[in-house]
């Protein structure tokens, strides 16, 4: 009798001993495959909406260039960003009038004024850090005006621009500032009347300007 109850005994010991075994066994390889599992990806505010800091060139410049713009991206990636921006100005000399005594002259001006609305999109690519390269394609319905607002004709403009500029985020990646140099070009221009396309003939059809972009990340 009493090695009947040993030997039970020993066989009970032997299943917790092995039952123990298996359970340190799992644990160990849960473990491992906690530790094996990639990290998970870091979190970041995808969206964006943001504009111009030239417009404040509205309160100060004459005559006023009737300047707005609106942006709204999105972050494809932490290097990718494609965003759609509405942008609607006037102008009242041709674009391509360089920096200097040309763009004060009045002898520069147009009969009149051009008003201009489009909706556009544009790419950016982060290069490094900051660091970033855009491009913008912005299709532009272009109203030709007489001095008395009244419209002479109307047209279709597309301009394009290369820009290089530099991100800095602040308040946790919410707010951002991105201080840029562009080239713009408009490779198609029509409908232009007569006495504008004068004056547009005297200049290049690009130019080269600052860029100062302002957002909310969300």
């Amino acid at each position: 009798m009493k090695k009947t109850i040993s030997m039970a005994a020993l066989l009970a010991l032997l299943a917790l001993s092995g039952a123990g075994s298996i359970s340190a066994q799992k644990a160990a390889a849960a473990s491992a495959t906690v530790q094996n599992e990639p990290p998970a990806a870091e979190p970041f505010n995808r969206y964006f909406i943001g504009s111009s800091l030239f417009m404040v060139m509205n309160a100060v410049a004459s005559p006023s260039p009737d300047f707005y713009q609106l942006n709204f991206g999105y972050w494809l990636t932490k290097k990718d960003v494609l965003s759609v921006e509405a942008i609607t100005w006037t102008y009242h000399r041709a674009l391509g009038t360089p920096w200097g005594p040309d763009m004060s002259d009045d002898a520069q001006r147009y009969p009149g004024y051009v008003r201009a609305y489009g909706v556009g999109i544009a790419y950016q690519r982060y290069l490094w850090q900051g660091l970033y390269a855009a491009v913008h394609a912005l299709p532009l319905l272009q109203q030709f005006k007489a001095p008395d607002g009244k419209t002479l004709q109307e047209g279709f403009q597309l301009f394009m621009t290369l820009r290089l500029g530099y991100h800095f985020s602040f308040c946790d990646d919410h707010v951002f500032i991105e201080p840029s140099i562009a080239v713009t070009h408009w490779p198609i221009n029509t409908n232009v009347p007569a006495d504008f396309a004068r004056l547009d003939s005297r200049w290049p059809s690009y130019f080269i300007e600052p860029g100062l972009h302002v957002g909310f990340k969300f």
